[in-house]
């Protein structure tokens, strides 16, 4: 089977012109779309609200799921290169109409190569904002500042422990960490500092 799937996150962009495009590749190609999945939604929401896990579901060995650009699948480069290999384990073809040398139908050595550069500098850039924050932590003790949790209160919950799975998964695919403090901002009563999130961090995810 071959799938087409269309995601925007704004009104300014366009269903239809995703739509226009995977079916103009469709027709040179001589390929039958059999199913589009076409949605209005946020690359910050879950994989599950993407629809990404009913892909998985439907396709199998030899389908082929055909998309505009790599960016239609996740919300950053850490996740969209866990989704491909999800894909390659259940030998699914991904064709990218907007970026034919990342397709897997073809030249797959290639394609391997490009996402694993494309991977590296996301892992580098999630390093780096990693030693950003343990250096910022480090000249605040430096200057004085009291970081530790209050005394006595070792073995209190602390705000932030019932969110440690969530913060940890959100680090592993790349969420930054000022989109980490919104999504989960948005959850808590008061709202907390970048400030206390970094700490939470470092103390308590390694």
């Amino acid at each position: 089977m071959i799938f087409g799937y269309i995601r925007v996150s704004t009104e300014q962009q366009s269903l239809q012109n995703q739509k226009h495009k995977i079916l103009e590749y469709a027709q040179q190609h001589k390929l039958l779309i059999d199913e589009f999945i076409e949605l209005e939604i946020s690359s910050k929401k879950s994989q599950k609200e993407r629809k990404i896990d009913i892909l998985l579901e439907k396709m199998g060995e030899g389908d082929i799921l055909i998309c505009t650009e790599l960016s239609r699948l996740g919300r950053n480069m850490l996740e969209i290169l866990n989704l491909v290999e999800q894909f390659n384990q259940h030998k699914i073809k991904l064709i990218f109409t907007n970026q034919p040398e990342l397709s897997t139908n073809q030249n797959e050595a290639l394609s391997s190569l490009l996402l694993a550069i494309y991977g590296y500098f996301a892992q580098t850039e999630r390093e780096i904002i990693s030693e950003r924050t343990k250096q910022g932590l480090s000249a605040a003790r430096a200057m004085g500042k009291v970081l530790g949790r209050p005394k006595g209160a070792k073995n209190k919950t602390r705000i932030l422990d019932p969110y440690k799975e969530e913060i940890t998964r959100l680090l592993t695919i790349g969420v930054s960490q000022s989109s980490i403090l919104k999504i989960i901002n948005a959850k808590l009563d008061k709202p907390i500092s970048m400030t206390a999130l970094r700490y939470f961090i470092f103390y308590s995810i390694k």
